[in-house]
C-alpha cells in the first residue's frame, strides 16, 4: 500500500450508492472525492475483485475525516462502491504509513 495519486480525476456516481453512503455512513460525495486527493493510500482489493478489479483507499478529507473507500475504474472514471469512516486498525495503518512515507 502506497501513497499515490490517481490517473484520473473524473468520478461516476451511482445514485443508489450515493444515497446509501450518505444514509448509512453520513459521507457525502464531495467528502469522498476529497479523500482521493489528500495523502491517499491506495491498494488493490484482492479479496473482492471477482468480476472487475476493485481498489480501496484510506484517505483524509479537507476537514480531517479519515475515510475508507472501495471503488473500481470504469471507462476511465472512479466509481465508488462504498465509503465509511476508517476503523481503529485502519487509522493506525494510515497514520503509520503517511508519517513514514512523507
Amino acid at each position: 500500500m502506497n501513497i499515490k495519486q490517481l490517473d484520473t480525476e473524473d468520478f461516476e456516481w451511482d445514485k443508489h450508492n450515493t444515497e446509501k453512503n450518505l444514509k448509512k455512513h453520513n459521507v457525502t460525495s464531495n467528502e469522498c472525492e476529497e479523500a482521493f486527493f489528500n495523502e491517499a493510500l491506495i491498494a488493490l482489493d484482492t479479496k473482492h475483485s471477482y468480476n472487475e478489479e476493485r481498489y480501496f483507499i484510506m484517505g483524509i478529507t479537507n476537514a480531517g475525516r479519515l475515510l475508507f473507500v472501495v471503488y473500481t475504474i470504469r471507462r476511465n472514471k472512479v466509481r465508488v462502491i462504498s465509503v465509511r469512516d476508517m476503523n481503529k486498525k485502519e487509522r493506525k495503518i494510515y497514520h503509520e504509513k503517511t508519517k513514514k512515507d512523507t
